[in-house]
């Protein structure tokens, strides 16, 4: 796992520096890039932060990187930065999904709290990644059987209902039930069901 860092790509030597200083002095780590072209080559999927991106800059723009870094499926946050003329372009980012922008002259402090928080949501979102990865897991280890249980059981159905429309016996219902329960590691319907939310409500591949 890459550690986390600030990304910042500007074609302006000046503001790449001014803005590596800044964020220091805020102890949030950075990298610099001269252009979309350098960071594109070597950004890899499990890289982990965010990008401070300028949106006009000589060779590819910045949309053009933010649009290429989506189509690989990169998720990382993008805080664009803009001069006025600029906004109108950074708006419709941000409905691509771009995390925030910035515009020049931007306050230093708010520039801060913005990758801050891009920076956050970053970690969360590698966190609920993880939690997923887990669930799935978990997932892996039920049988077909305990798997049309687990469905039952989301479904709100008692164990009588379960075993007359599986054709098993009441006993059977409860053994899976409880190997179910076992193997997701939760201790009730309600928690089961709160992980597969997690999952977007998918409890089977």
């Amino acid at each position: 796992m890459s550690p986390v860092c600030a990304h910042i790509i500007d074609d302006d030597e000046a503001i790449r520096d001014a803005l590596q200083w800044l964020f220091k002095t805020r102890n949030v780590a950075c990298s610099t890039w001269a252009s979309a072209e350098s960071f594109l080559a070597a950004v890899q999927p499990d890289w982990r932060g965010c990008a401070v991106l300028d949106i006009r800059m000589a060779g590819m723009s910045g949309l053009e990187c933010f649009d290429i870094l989506r189509a690989r499926g990169n998720q990382l946050p993008v805080v664009f930065i803009t001069g006025h003329g600029d906004v109108p372009m950074a708006v419709a980012a941000l409905k691509k999904g771009a995390f925030d922008f910035i515009e020049k002259p931007f306050n230093d402090s708010d520039l801060v709290d913005v990758v801050l928080h891009a920076l956050e949501t970053d970690a969360e979102r590698q966190l609920a990644a993880a939690s997923r990865e887990t669930i799935e897991a978990r997932l892996a280890l039920l049988t077909a059987r305990e798997r049309e249980v687990m469905d039952q059981i989301l479904a709100g159905k008692y164990n009588k209902v379960i075993a007359d429309e599986l054709n098993i016996s009441m006993r059977t219902v409860e053994a899976h039930r409880s190997k179910v329960f076992d193997k997701m590691q939760v201790r009730s319907a309600v928690e089961l069901a709160q992980m597969i939310n997690l999952l977007g409500g998918k409890s089977a591949g």
